[in-house]
């Protein structure tokens, strides 16, 4: 028994110090202020960050994001170290560097688990009531599609949904044409899931204020992929994750609620951390009240290990730099789009060409093809992509990020080429 333990024992502590540790040191291309575009072995260098096998190559960030092995090695040592030690806090220590990276305060960033549980806190925090009207996309997430439609059946509340338009201004005016003296919150997704469609969140921010509204968007896809600051957006909620485009590790997110809100959105779910003195006595029985932070939307025993995780990716993508992870990645989306543009007939893009309304996804459709065939062509030929049934598009996904490259791109490209011609 005694050697099965030092066994294991040693295996563990390898992790630590071995395998988790980056095969290459990178640290002399994290310098701000070189051009991404100056040197392939700056994005080389980077991949080697990452754990992916060489065997496939992965255009599914979309759904998860892989973590680089800082990440992994922060979980790994953190584990180690409270198990040593018999300790249990740390979970607290990532709101303040995911505050930083979305440029907010550290008040207005309750942790939670992933995008779905921040939009079940808007959600049902909000005082809406009967008749109530929000309006949303046809083209969410089932994260937050769900949350919205349960207070639809649990209040009463009435959702009114358009398909956003192929450019902002169509957009924009499609949501205008929406709103009358019932709506009271515009809850859309900053990029849709379904086709990448980056959203004028400004301007949406902008209209929605100016007519009394409560405007929220589901970030699941922004942080990481665009150089973003929530804080200028000046929406009133936003929720977002760190298993995608942050490459932080599942079970990890954050949900921002303005300061001057915080007030207004009821905390449907408390706990430890989240109160000011609560008393159960035979005489009292008392809650004092809510800490005056966004800390009240989350509690109890939380994963420190994950938490660290997450602040170790947000600071490998400091570390890269967020300017330079937005232009590289677009880059590739640009040059996947022209791609498949240059193939034309019978490839349908789903994707707006306006470059503003254009992320770090594009969907296509072949037409008059099987989308699931195409997509087991794609899985043969060693390609992890995402398909989108959602929304009746029975369409394919690509997302890339910065461990992807030029010359898979050009490759996948090449494969719907020999497709369409077969």
């Amino acid at each position: 028994m005694t050697g099965r333990r030092s066994f294991i024992k040693n295996s563990i502590l390898s992790l630590s110090s071995g395998i988790l540790v980056s095969p290459a040191s990178i640290s002399h291309y994290f310098d701000k202020t070189t051009n991404p575009g100056e040197s392939d072995d700056f994005w080389k260098e980077i991949r080697k960050k990452f754990p992916l096998t060489d065997e496939r190559v992965y255009f599914n960030n979309g759904t998860i994001g892989p973590s680089p092995y800082p990440v992994i090695k922060a979980i790994n040592d953190t584990i180690l170290k409270l198990n040593s030690w018999g300790e249990y806090n740390g979970y607290n220590d990532s709101r303040r560097p995911v505050a930083d990276f979305v440029h907010v305060t550290e008040d207005e960033i309750s942790l939670t688990h992933n995008t779905t549980e921040g939009i079940n806190i808007i959600a049902a925090g909000l005082p809406l009531k009967r008749g109530d009207e929000v309006i949303m996309t046809t083209h969410e997430h089932a994260g937050n599609a769900l949350p919205w439609l349960n207070q639809q059946e649990q209040k009463g509340i009435v959702i009114k949904a358009f398909s956003p338009g192929k450019d902002a201004a169509t957009t924009l005016n499609l949501i205008s044409d929406l709103i009358n003296p019932r709506t009271r919150v515009i809850a859309v997704p900053h990029i849709t899931c379904t086709t990448g469609h980056v959203m004028p969140v400004k301007s949406i921010a902008t209209l929605g204020h100016d007519k009394g509204l409560w405007v929220f968007f589901d970030g699941a896809h922004a942080p990481g992929s665009l150089d973003l600051n929530v804080g200028e957006i000046d929406c009133d909620f936003y929720a977002s994750c760190g298993h995608k485009w942050m490459l932080g590790p599942s079970g990890t997110g954050f949900v921002y609620v303005k300061k001057e809100l915080q007030p207004i959105l009821n905390p449907m779910g408390i706990g430890a951390y989240s109160d000011t003195g609560w008393e159960i006595s035979e005489s009292r029985q008392i809650l004092s009240g809510y800490v005056p932070t966004a800390h009240k939307y989350d509690y109890g025993t939380q994963s420190a290990a994950l938490a660290h995780g997450l602040k170790a990716a947000v600071e490998f993508m400091d570390g890269i730099g967020m300017e330079k992870v937005e232009a590289y990645s677009s880059g590739l989306t640009d040059q996947l789009f022209n791609g498949l543009r240059e193939i034309g007939h019978p490839v349908e893009i789903l994707t707006p060409s306006e470059m503003s309304s254009r992320g770090t996804m594009v969907t296509f459709r072949i037409k008059d093809r099987d989308y699931k065939t195409f997509g087991q062509m794609a899985s043969e030929r060693k390609f992890r992509i995402r398909l989108v049934p959602e929304s009746g598009l029975d369409a394919i996904r690509i997302s890339t990020h910065i461990y992807n490259n030029r010359g898979q791109v050009d490759e996948f490209v090449s494969m719907v080429s020999d497709f369409v011609k077969a």
